[in-house]
């Protein structure tokens, strides 16, 4: 069923800090580059009235709100873009989606698995009516990443037979490093592990279009308390995290991430290597992917550096010329492309909730695992299926 697409789309995004001024930079430019159906960036919401209001000024939002409830209410909101807290996922896109607006939420999907199950219910009854969902897993927007996507479902790596992929941070290094709501589970749901060990999961089902059959992990606090408000408080949640994965291909993975690797200051690091050839990318050079081909004569072969900065590369016609390259922000412009033209088409958007789910059942069994110190969790592998 399609519904029939207003003009122009009301958007209210709910959330204005981090991921709401990522968003937001999304929602301001992205129909200065692409062709998109008509909206307009009608509200901007925030628990602060007097922050909202500045912030909304700032990233060109018409208002500010801090009633998400009443906003999600209003006959002029067609899309609502969670950027808030975890914690507040199920509620407000549960709500969002009975309402009849098309919901797109930040990763991870929820807080646990029990809200993550009742937002992808929530989505599968909406889809019925015509109104779509997406989660935010902006890294499958990387040019270079995408193209990867592209190679490897070419042939041109073979039979990959093993990926690792490192998301390594350090912000937390420091101890004295001040209490926040990441670092309580309550609020957080689990640390590095569904902050940025998602994203790289993620990337391996969406790269090899693959599934997990078998994990194992271990999670690890270095720092058990930070300075709070009133002193001391307990942190309940990794710092750090490792995870082995068995795919339905045969393929293995690894997968470390952690908030504490001193020096790193946003890399994601990802090598596939196959029977014909590998891989290798960082987000820290995300322009770039390294690409080593066997089928050339053993005097050329090596890794080569590739520009993703092409018209022929995924996206980039609508950006620079040649060699002029983009930055961690344009991710977001194309997950808000993407989802805007999956809308005009009344055609689902990729991730799904369900996708947001897979990843969130991977997350529980690495968790489960490091609490039996390591154990090799079975999963069924139709629940954790990629893109």
């Amino acid at each position: 069923m399609t519904i029939p697409t207003p003009s122009p789309l009301g958007v209210a995004v709910i959330g204005y800090a981090f991921m709401g001024k990522a968003h937001s930079n999304a929602w301001r430019n992205v129909a200065s580059f692409f062709d998109v159906p008509a909206f307009e960036q009608k509200v901007l919401v925030g628990r602060d009235a007097t922050q909202v209001a500045e912030a909304a000024a700032k990233y060109g939002w018409a208002e500010s709100a801090t009633d998400w409830r009443s906003v999600i209410e209003r006959d002029d909101i067609h899309i609502v873009d969670i950027c808030a807290p975890g914690w507040m996922h199920a509620e407000i896109a549960t709500a969002a989606l009975e309402a009849g607006k098309h919901v797109l939420v930040e990763k991870p999907l929820a807080n646990t698995l029990g809200e993550a199950e009742s937002m992808v219910a929530a989505a599968a009854s909406a889809r019925t009516r015509g109104v779509q969902s997406m989660i935010g897993f902006n890294y499958r927007r990387v040019p270079a990443l995408a193209l990867a996507r592209e190679l490897i479902a070419e042939g041109r790596l073979g039979t990959v037979r093993h990926i690792r992929a490192a998301y390594l941070q350090d912000w937390l290094t420091d101890a004295e490093s001040p209490m926040t709501w990441r670092l309580r589970k309550e609020t957080a749901g689990s640390g590095a592990l569904g902050d940025i060990a998602s994203h790289a999961i993620d990337q391996i089902l969406y790269l090899l279009d693959d599934a997990v059959t078998e994990v194992s992990g271990r999670l690890q606090t270095f720092v058990d308390q930070r300075p709070g408000a009133e002193g001391l408080e307990d942190v309940t949640v990794d710092d750090a995290a490792w995870v082995n994965l068995s795919l339905v291909s045969g393929a293995i993975a690894s997968v470390e991430a952690s908030r504490v690797a001193t020096g790193q200051k946003n890399s994601l690091r990802l090598e596939i290597y196959g029977s014909l050839g590998s891989l290798t990318f960082d987000l820290e050079n995300l322009n770039e992917l390294k690409f080593m081909d066997t089928t050339v004569p053993v005097r050329e072969q090596g890794f080569r550096r590739i520009l993703v900065n092409e018209p022929e590369h995924p996206y980039l016609g609508a950006w620079w010329p040649q060699g002029h390259i983009i930055g961690w922000e344009h991710t977001f412009t194309h997950q808000i492309r993407d989802f805007l033209t999956a809308i005009a088409a009344g055609e689902a958007p990729s991730p799904s909730f369900e996708e947001g789910l897979n990843v969130q059942h991977i997350l529980a069994a690495v968790e489960e695992s490091a609490a039996a110190k390591g154990s090799l969790i079975q999963l069924n592998a139709s629940v954790t299926e990629g893109a």
